[in-house]
């Protein structure tokens, strides 16, 4: 009889964010996937105040392109994005110091 060769084993490659449950810890109950989910929510929300402040920067930075611009850019719109650049940091300053007392 002749010999098969010998099969492949099934490897496959996982992902590295990949969650991997551990067989040994028990379920969550539901008090502590609620707590679980909740850190989750709350630093997803961080997250999101922490883009909202760049692209306030960002967009502060755009506005004095703009304020500096000359007459290329209407008064109107010269004058508006000057407030901008003036107010836009420092909303970005007050979301900063409110997502640092909530932590």
């Amino acid at each position: 009889m002749p010999k098969s060769p010998p099969a492949k084993p099934d490897l496959r490659l996982v992902p590295g964010d990949a969650e991997i449950y551990d067989l040994m810890r028990t379920p969550e109950t539901t008090s502590e996937r609620v707590r679980r989910l909740q850190l989750e929510a709350r630093a997803l929300a961080v997250e999101q105040v922490e883009a909202l402040e760049k692209v306030l920067l960002e967009a502060a930075r755009l506005a004095r392109e703009i304020a500096d611009g000359g007459d290329a850019y209407p008064v109107g719109a010269r004058e508006l994005a000057s407030r901008l650049h003036a107010d836009l940091p420092a909303k970005a300053e007050t979301l900063k110091a409110i997502v640092g007392r909530s932590l």
